[in-house]
């Protein structure tokens, strides 16, 4: 039988990782320090990277606002007692004067997508590994990381690694996870390298962004931009994302679709999209009836207020944020 053959079973893999990853660790850190200066002044232009690992965090990026952030108690809070090396500047004047007339930050392309299938609007399997690893942190409050395998759409497969915990405790906790949520029989990898109790910043290093599938909607799903994490709203990477994800969610709900993609590209320095389209179930038209200028979206999604710590801990999308409303 051809492999492209309508009954070849179909399978689709998506994964989680706890806040107590390394990789979650640098995100909440950029957007700690993102909501502290938005806290201080609503339209501070910031854009912070953190790197950590092994008892050092190196902060870098640019900040222009009109009061001073004290991060070191920022990065405390989060990463524990760690160095701390800082390297913030000013936001480059010749990116500054692009933004300064309502344009974009950046150029790119970013994708928002919704889905019928699951009542988060997300893929199904990115659901289930995301609440799955949600309910073994409440047990196990560190390091961890979940995937869930679908065949045809049943569970397959759950690989479940976290810090801490003995193998036949957490895959105990699976299976109560998803007892009731499906019937049928599926394996199960609890700490399938071994137990381990060493995790976090002390066993591996951390980099803001690069959770970029995570943050979105699972693998299953294009990505266009770069990361969120750490940049305000003059940033498309991160506010036309989410307006792309509430034009998807908004497109599904009045049509009546299966599923909604929204692509809208920017040119560095230029207010209005070069592309704004929703494909409807298969079928493209351009996208009507919002203002997708940076400022436009800022104040529809209310941008601009510190909100942005949440975010990085369990995915962008499908957590009842104003842009999956």
């Amino acid at each position: 039988m051809s492999a492209n053959s309508t009954n070849s079973p179909r399978y689709r893999t998506a994964e989680s990782v706890s806040p107590g990853h390394p990789d979650k660790i640098c995100d909440q850190i950029s957007d700690a320090i993102l909501d502290a200066y938005l806290k201080a002044d609503s339209n501070a232009r910031v854009a912070v990277e953190a790197c950590g690992g092994h008892g050092t965090v190196f902060l870098t990026g640019e900040v222009t606002a009109r009061e001073y952030v004290d991060v070191v108690p920022i990065v405390k809070r989060l990463a524990g007692e760690v160095e701390i090396i800082e390297h913030i500047v000013k936001q480059s004047p010749e990116i500054a004067r692009g933004v300064d007339t309502g344009g974009a930050g950046d150029q790119g392309i970013m994708v928002g997508y919704a889905t019928d299938e699951t009542p988060e609007l997300l893929p199904l399997e990115t659901v289930l590994s995301r609440r799955l690893n949600q309910a073994l942190y409440a047990k196990w409050p560190y390091d961890g990381k979940t995937q869930v395998t679908l065949r045809d759409g049943a569970v397959e497969s759950v690989v479940a690694s976290f810090q801490h915990a003995k193998a036949e405790e957490l895959e105990a906790a699976v299976r109560e996870f998803f007892a009731g949520k499906t019937e049928e029989a599926f394996e199960v990898f609890a700490n399938p390298a071994g137990d381990w109790e060493q995790g976090g910043f002390d066993a591996d290093a951390g980099l803001t962004g690069r959770k970029l599938v995570v943050d979105n909607y699972g693998p299953s799903i294009p990505i266009g931009g770069g990361c969120f994490s750490g940049k305000d709203a003059t940033k498309v990477d991160r506010s036309a994302a989410y307006i792309a994800r509430r034009i998807a969610v908004d497109y599904l709900r009045k049509t009546g679709a299966h599923e909604v993609f929204c692509y809208i590209a920017y040119a560095i320095g230029k207010a209005d999209p070069l592309e704004a389209t929703v494909i409807i179930d298969g079928e493209q038209q351009p996208v009507e009836g919002y203002d997708l200028t940076p400022a436009g979206i800022a104040a529809f999604l209310d941008l601009k207020k510190p909100q942005f710590e949440q975010t990085a801990r369990y995915g962008h999308f499908g957590n009842d944020f104003a842009w999956d409303k």
